[in-house]
């Protein structure tokens, strides 16, 4: 069974940062791509950050100058290091393993206002 879990979110002010961590259990972490996405209220899940079994990294234009992805394989764990951050970041950020079936973690609540 393939379980991610999210953390590290909560409230921020305008400006500051926060670390998001996605733990991984029950799948086969090293060889799988591992995403970050949000969805904001009253709008559509967006892509925001992906890190391939590589360390191949991509970010969607409105984050990639702010956010960093970033994993450890030996914890099993993908990162979402965010700097500078607005209130249209505020949103449910949920990462996503990619595979022959995606699973997706519950979600952690990023508020940013002041």
């Amino acid at each position: 069974q393939v379980q991610l879990v999210e953390s590290g979110g909560g409230l921020v002010q305008p400006g500051g940062s926060l670390r998001l961590s996605c733990a991984v259990s029950g799948s086969r972490f090293s060889i799988n791509a591992v995403s970050w996405h949000r969805q904001a209220p009253g709008k559509q899940r967006e892509f925001l950050a992906v890190i391939t079994s590589r360390g191949t990294t991509n970010y969607a234009d409105a984050v990639k100058d702010r956010f960093t992805i970033s994993r450890d394989s030996a914890k099993n764990t993908v990162y979402l290091q965010m700097n500078s951050l607005k209130p249209e970041d505020t949103g449910v950020y949920y990462c996503k393993i990619t595979g022959a079936v995606d699973y997706w973690g519950q979600g952690t609540q990023v508020t940013v206002s002041s």
